[in-house]
Formats: structure tokens, C-alpha cells, sequence
């Protein structure tokens, strides 16, 4: 008998000149997975709903007029795509070209580094960067006011870290504004929605209600969104300062799974250990219980495992 639950049918298109059929609603991303086809994306996460804002991850549609970001565009029969041609890696390479020339990707992940390796990114072709915002500068810009960098500089996101409180730092300078943070922060995970995007153009910014230091927010201190930043703009208070003296090593770190002991919710914790201390804890993104996310006490409240006496050997 039927459970009520229409059936998918199948949907043929084709993409790179390969045939394949997919179940309607899926999106071209999870199409071109079927075929082997690797996709950049940097705002897309299986955990979290497609938001559209990275542009990377744009093909070419036949009878399109604009390229179309494949994390959301929704496969039809007969549809034809091109992944790779010649319009695409332009797009593709602009795209993490004004990237790199504006945000600190010094710490992105290694995929991000992939992309901008695969597809010949020079982004010193947009001049050196121009100074630094100091702090609180870009938190005072008002939409429709924006000034320009010299034409001789890059215009740059470029700003102090911001401090003020003793578990994670927001270092907006290494922002490529993805909306994972602001994704994972609401309806998507926390439904807390501490965070948000505020101005326009060259002037967004992640912020929180009306510019409020963190402290003063709704922020729960989950860290959910630090779980799911890909560039290192958001980052435990223990790494950044390990960074900063120079001792974080991930050659020397350990990553051992346990289940908090906080409560009976079952959540899977990966202990990431350097020199016999916990430096940072993280969940599976495929982890059928968190899909990722912890709350405060699990992301945070290890460091009683710290305080233990020292070894009589």
C-alpha cells in the first residue's frame, strides 16, 4: 500500500554530454555528484539550505541567459548543462579573484585553496590591498556611503579581531560573507538568529542586533557557527591564541571520538588533542544525531578534563 508520499519520477538531462537520470527536485550540485563531477561551492553545506551567495558553483544552462548556481537550480527534462566551459571557469575564476584580493584566505580550507589553484586565480592582478579598517569602522557604514580605496589599492575587509569573550573570536577580515554562520545561527540549526547580514554591496558584514557586542546579543555561545566557517574568521579563543604564540601544530594533534557526558542527547564529540590538552572540539557533519552542531557545554565545557593533577612519573 501507499504510505501518501508521491513517487519521484526520474528526470533525464544532460551535463558535459553525458545522459543521466535523476529524481525530480534534485538540484544540478547533486546531479553532477552522480557523475563524478566535482563542483566548487563555498557557501553550499549538505547540513544547511542553499542560499545562492557564492557564485562559484554557477553553469552554463542551455537557453539560459545567465549562468545559474547549480546548488539550488533544480533539474528539467532535457536540460543540457556545461560545468566547465569556457564562460563558467571565467565566471568561476573572477569570482575568487575579487575574493582573494579583498579577504584573508590564509587560513581557508584546503578546498578552498583547491579551487583557487584549479582555476589559476591571480587576484595581485587588483593592485596590494589597501589599509586596514580600524576597529569598528566597518560596523559604522552606513548603506549608500560607501567610499572607495584609491585606485592604486584592492578595497579590503581588512580589521582588527574582535575580542570580548573568552571562547571565540570573530576575525572578519578573513569573511567571504558565505551565510553559513548566519544559516547555522537560525532557522537551519540554533533558531537563535544572533547574527545577520547588514549593509549593502562592498559595506555587508556579518553583525549582530544592531551592532551589540557579542556579549550583549542573543548569542548562546554554541559555536555552531564556527563549525560550519570555512576561512577561519570565526575560531576557538584557545586556537587563535595558540596561533598566536606560534605553538598551534595540527601535525601534532590527535582527533579522538567520545560522547559528551553533558546529557542523554547522544552527541558524538571529535577531541582534538595537541601536547595531552583538548584544543577544540568538533562534531561530524554525518553524524545522525548533531548533523555538527553542539551546544555550549559540549563545544566548550572540556576544559575540566584540563585540571588534573600533575603525574607523580
Amino acid at each position: 500500500m501507499s504510505d501518501g508520499a508521491p513517487n519521484k519520477r526520474d528526470v533525464q538531462l544532460r551535463i558535459d554530454g553525458h545522459e543521466v537520470n535523476v529524481p525530480e527536485r534534485t538540484t544540478i550540485l547533486q546531479a553532477c555528484a552522480t557523475l563524478g563531477i566535482e563542483t566548487p561551492t563555498l557557501c553550499y553545506l549538505t547540513t544547511l539550505a542553499p542560499v545562492n551567495v557564492c557564485r562559484v558553483c554557477v553553469v552554463e544552462v542551455e537557453g539560459s541567459r545567465v549562468l545559474v548556481p547549480a546548488c539550488s537550480r533544480q533539474v528539467e527534462p532535457n536540460m543540457v548543462v556545461q560545468t566547465d566551459s569556457p564562460r563558467v571557469r571565467h565566471s568561476r575564476r573572477l569570482v575568487l579573484e575579487l575574493l582573494a584580493s579583498s579577504v584573508d584566505l590564509s587560513l581557508a580550507s584546503a578546498e578552498i585553496h583547491g579551487h583557487i589553484n584549479r582555476y589559476d586565480v591571480h587576484p595581485e592582478r587588483f593592485g596590494a590591498q589597501a589599509p586596514a579598517a580600524r576597529a569598528g569602522e566597518r560596523d559604522e557604514a552606513k548603506t549608500g556611503h560607501h567610499t572607495p580605496s584609491p585606485l592604486e589599492h584592492a578595497a579590503t575587509v581588512a580589521q582588527p579581531t574582535k575580542i570580548d569573550n573568552d571562547l571565540y573570536v570573530r576575525d572578519y577580515s578573513r569573511c567571504i560573507l558565505c551565510y553559513k554562520c548566519v544559516e547555522a545561527c537560525g532557522v537551519d540549526a540554533q533558531n537563535t538568529y544572533a547574527i545577520a547580514v547588514a549593509g549593502r554591496g562592498f559595506d555587508a558584514r556579518i553583525s549582530t542586533e544592531s551592532d551589540r557586542p557579542l556579549p550583549d546579543s542573543a548569542c548562546v555561545y554554541c559555536g555552531n557557527c564556527i563549525g560550519v566557517c570555512p576561512t577561519g574568521a570565526l575560531m576557538f579563543k584557545s586556537e587563535y591564541d595558540m596561533r598566536k604564540s606560534g605553538t598551534w601544530d595540527e601535525s601534532k594533534q590527535t582527533v579522538t571520538d567520545t560522547i559528551c557526558p553533558y546529557c542523554g542527547v547522544g552527541c558524538t564529540l571529535e577531541l582534538r588533542v595537541q601536547d595531552n590538552s583538548i584544543v577544540r572540539v568538533t562534531s561530524p557533519l554525518d553524524h545522525d544525531v548533531t548533523s555538527g552542531h553542539l551546544c555550549i557545554k559540549g563545544r566548550f565545557g572540556w576544559q575540566f578534563v584540563q585540571n588534573r593533577p600533575p603525574s607523580d612519573g
